[in-house]
This record gives structure tokens, sequence and C-alpha cells, in this order.
């Protein structure tokens, strides 16, 4: 898989687990490719499609941030986003020769872990307030 999207991967991840909020500032764009050992042109890729996808949003002259118009995306748009992604597992499942079976299985226990990584985020929020 390409390094950008193992980035993208991995800051929606850090969003989806609330690792990373809405709001919170990310590193510029060249310091994530120091911090990485990336070209900075990677960096600056990840970004702009993370802004398309409205994950990250873009402050001119002030930085880089969580955006919270995830609320704005109707459900349509969000099951359409959901089921592209879905659309590879399942093409991958099939080239793996998994049973649908397996992979509902992984799903539903991704999707948990996800979950129960949130809500211990939440908590550790609240304490810290």
């Amino acid at each position: 898989m390409p390094i950008y999207r193992q980035i993208i991967d991995q800051i929606k991840y850090q969003v989806a687990t609330g690792m990373l909020k809405e709001g919170d500032k990310v590193p510029s764009v060249r310091e994530l490719a120091a911090k990485l050992a990336v070209n900075q042109n990677t960096i600056l890729k990840v970004y702009n499609e993370l802004c398309r996808e409205n994950v990250l949003k873009i402050e001119r002259g002030d930085g880089t941030y969580v955006s919270s118009s995830k609320q704005n995306i109707s459900v349509s748009e969000r099951k359409k986003a959901v089921a592209n992604s879905l659309r590879e597992v399942a093409t991958l499942a099939v080239q793996l020769d998994l049973p649908l079976e397996q992979v509902s299985e992984l799903l539903e226990k991704e999707y948990k872990t996800i979950l129960s990584q949130k809500a211990g985020s939440l908590k550790k929020d609240s304490k810290e307030k």
C-alpha cells in the first residue's frame, strides 16, 4: 500500500478513535514530513485528500485542523463513503477466498475495537476537564 494511503488511514483512525478531536491542530506539512521521513509533497497530497473528504480543514495562515463539518455530510454521502471502502474490502476478501461470515466477524471486531477506543478517549478527556 502506498505510504500516502497509509498516512491517510492512520489519520482517519486517530480521528475515529478520538485520539484527534474536532478542532485539533495537526502538524504542518513540513513538521509531519520530517517526523515521518517522507517528502513534503506526500504530506501535502495526504492533507489535500483529507480536506476533500472533510476530515481536515485548512485555515490559510493558521494551519490545518480536524474538521468539525462531518455533521454537515448527509447520511447518504456517509453511506456512500463507507460503501466505497467496503467494496475494496469485499474485493480483497473474495480474492483471498475468505467466507462472508469471517469477513463479517472481522468487521464487527474492528468496529467494536474502534468504538471502545473512542469511548476510552472520551472518558480520558472528561477526567482531564
